[in-house]
């Protein structure tokens, strides 16, 4: 995997998670399908923003988890806007990392105590880019749950299938 390779695979999944996103009804962002579940606007705003946050914990070789989370958002609006701006602080991120610095390690420690350590280039497949897809397909679970028509995301959907 190169820089090159993430970022084309990363601008390819932004367009289908901007799909996703742009379905979130403003009018069911406290929703939750359970009560131990993420808020659909928290979980929205969590796939929106996560990215950004995400890629830059590589950029050093250290990264101390302080507890903070995404305020919630108050509109779809919000929630698209997030990833908008987020795209652009990725690349950046990536292009910071280079080829070089994907062998290279990181750490992660909360309160001085490790949490994990591998090298950047696991970080990057496993956090930036596997965490957001799973929850982009639960973010679409919510959706159905909600009636709301689901994009394609890797082939069509029941709510958009050209070959219905």
């Amino acid at each position: 995997m190169s820089i090159a390779e993430l970022i084309q695979e990363f601008e390819a999944e932004a367009k289908t998670t901007r799909r996703v996103l742009e379905r979130v009804p403003s009018d069911q962002l406290g929703w939750k399908p359970h009560e131990k579940s993420m808020s659909l606007g928290k979980l929205a705003m969590h796939v929106a923003a996560a990215p950004a946050f995400i890629s830059s914990w590589p950029v050093g070789d250290h990264f101390e988890f302080s507890g903070d989370s995404t305020p919630p958002p108050a509109s779809t609006a919000d929630i698209v806007a997030a990833h908008d701006s987020g795209i652009a602080t990725v690349k950046a991120n990536l292009a910071k990392i280079g080829d070089a610095g994907l062998g290279t390690g990181w750490t992660a420690t909360a309160g001085g105590k490790t949490l994990m350590t591998m090298p950047k280039a696991a970080l990057l497949r496993a956090l930036l880019m596997n965490h957001t897809y799973h929850h982009r397909g639960q973010l679409s679970v919510y959706l159905r749950l909600l009636n709301v028509p689901v994009p394609s995301i890797y082939g069509p959907s029941a709510d958009e299938n050209p070959f219905r």
